[in-house]
């Protein structure tokens, strides 16, 4: 139950069976029963085929037909580590948050940290400077991998660095070393963020964000480390929900 993304996943048999997702909008439970259903149907299922649903994230308390929850850390830890059994550190760069967790070689977590206090180490935070750049979200990305030039952003908040962005265009500064320049402030915070907890490799990133090859980029230098990135980054979550029964010791259909 993300705040931008409502994701469910259905899990069988050791593998994902289909997965589905759509916006939270202003009605998150209502968004959550229409993606439910409409996996269910892509299955050729019914609800009664369901043995546990498991639910996660910001918006969790509205979630229908849930049988258990658990933490968003524990779940990317659970998520990250099915992927990718040598993962040992998770980040995970959602819409509005941001988190790292470590784990050990069974998934479970050990220790975390978590940003939720500012956009600026959020996908709302690229968002709001594609618009100032005037070019559109699923752009920004591969613009910023044509920087010719390394520009520092100095604002600490989404609101000032849309400003600097303006300037920026003001001075005849290229969209691609703009481009750049965001992406590496915000992976300059998701480091340190993660630094914070220790990293420990290998290291998977996963939420909304990492499907951004620009900030993908940015934050493999900026860690001077190569990141596991998984097909479909924002299901992680999901599936790491739907693996903790598994985990701790529940039935599988």
């Amino acid at each position: 139950m993300g705040s931008k993304n409502v994701k469910v996943l259905i899990f069988k048999d050791g593998q994902i069976l289909t997965r589905g997702l759509a916006p939270s909008g202003f009605d998150q439970k209502a968004a959550a029963e229409k993606v439910f259903n409409g996996v269910l149907r892509k299955a050729g299922l019914s609800r009664g085929d369901i043995d546990h649903v498991v639910v996660t994230g910001a918006g969790k308390d509205l979630a229908p037909y849930a049988n258990s929850e658990v933490s968003v850390v524990g779940a990317d830890a659970l998520g990250g580590n099915f992927l990718y059994p040598s993962a040992r550190t998770v980040i995970d760069v959602g819409a509005e948050t941001s988190r790292a967790a470590r784990c050990n070689e069974k998934g479970k977590m050990i220790d975390f940290v978590i940003n939720e206090k500012c956009a600026a180490g959020s996908g709302t935070f690229i968002e709001a400077m594609a618009r100032a750049l005037e070019v559109r979200l699923e752009e920004i990305g591969p613009l910023s991998l044509k920087a010719e030039k390394i520009i520092s952003m100095n604002a600490q908040c989404t609101i000032f660095a849309e400003s600097e962005v303006v300037s920026l265009i003001h001075e005849k500064t290229s969209k691609a070393d703009i481009a750049r320049a965001i992406h590496d402030s915000i992976a300059n915070r998701i480091a340190s963020l993660t630094r914070r907890l220790g990293i420990q490799r290998d290291v998977a990133l996963m939420g909304g964000v990492a499907k951004n090859v620009g900030f993908v980029n940015s934050l493999q230098r900026t860690l001077e480390i190569e990141l596991l990135v998984p097909e479909e980054p924002e299901f992680v979550g999901a599936l790491g929900a739907a693996l903790t029964p598994l985990k701790s010791g529940g039935n599988e259909k």
